[in-house]
């Protein structure tokens, strides 16, 4: 198999996986738009982020899969795996509630609720 064929091969793979994190990540966010808090972890409720870490913690492994992928590609980051890894954390008492930044990111991704 020549070179071209496993870099077309692993960029198919790639865009497959991409596919699959989209899907797992909007399941999500419209969970936590419906009312369910924890995906974001934004407080430190161990019950909830108990129940949203098996989602985190693949969304976190695929995100890596593909960034490797994009790197042997020659190809910038993962973006949408950037910007969730961004939203997550503590924030200040007067930021938005989960289930609003949820809407907002469905929103802004054309997904709406």
């Amino acid at each position: 198999m020549s070179r071209a064929d496993r870099l077309e091969r692993l960029d198919a793979r790639r865009i497959e996986l991409e596919a699959e994190y989209e899907a797992v990540l909007m399941d999500a966010l419209r969970r936590v738009a419906a009312g369910s808090w924890g995906l974001f972890g934004h407080n430190k409720d161990r019950a909830a982020s108990a129940k949203w870490e098996p989602v985190v913690t693949d969304l976190y492994d695929r995100g890596d899969e593909i960034d490797q992928m994009r790197d042997q590609l020659g190809l910038q980051p993962f973006s949408l795996h950037g910007e969730f890894e961004a939203s997550r954390g503590p924030v200040s008492t007067n930021a938005p509630g989960e289930p609003k930044q949820a809407k907002a990111w469905l929103q802004r991704l054309g997904k709406d609720v």
